[in-house]
């Protein structure tokens, strides 16, 4: 199980599909090769980890590291939901497929961005990642001010 991590009371979530062997053997989300990517890429616009929660959809990893089936993605969406009702972030990162099974939550700003793995591996992808970083490094700076 991987429910994800992060301050309870974090203005800004990830969310992404579901989580990885190397995730699901530790559980901890994003601590592969694309989360040390998506860390790194985060840094580079001082946007910390430690500030974001982080959390998949799915809390299992999927056998063979399939897409998760619609039953189970159905099944975790309560856990999802619950998650952003206690923490009510004011930003939601959708990350690569989980936009489309993400629910959408009525005052909550959504940012879709490409998926870290996607990233690594094309340039055009990378290049798109880090520029919606910029993007939500800008986003957040404005709530920051604003408060």
């Amino acid at each position: 199980m991987v429910p994800g991590e992060g301050p309870i009371n974090a203005k800004v979530m990830f969310v992404g599909q579901n989580p990885g062997a190397e995730e699901d053997k530790i559980g901890r989300p994003f601590i592969g090769r694309a989360g040390k990517f998506l860390t790194k890429t985060l840094a580079e616009f001082g946007i910390k980890r430690e500030d974001v929660f982080i959390t998949n959809i799915v809390k299992h990893t999927s056998p063979q590291n399939r897409k998760p089936y619609p039953d189970e993605v159905a099944s975790c969406l309560p856990y999802l939901i619950e998650q952003i009702k206690i923490i009510k972030p004011e930003i939601i990162v959708l990350l690569g497929a989980s936009a489309k099974e993400s629910p959408r939550v009525v005052g909550i700003e959504y940012c879709e961005i490409v998926h870290p793995s996607a990233a690594m591996r094309f340039t055009k992808m990378r290049n798109k990642f880090k520029s919606q970083i910029a993007e939500l490094a800008n986003k957040i700076a404005m709530l920051n001010t604003q408060k």
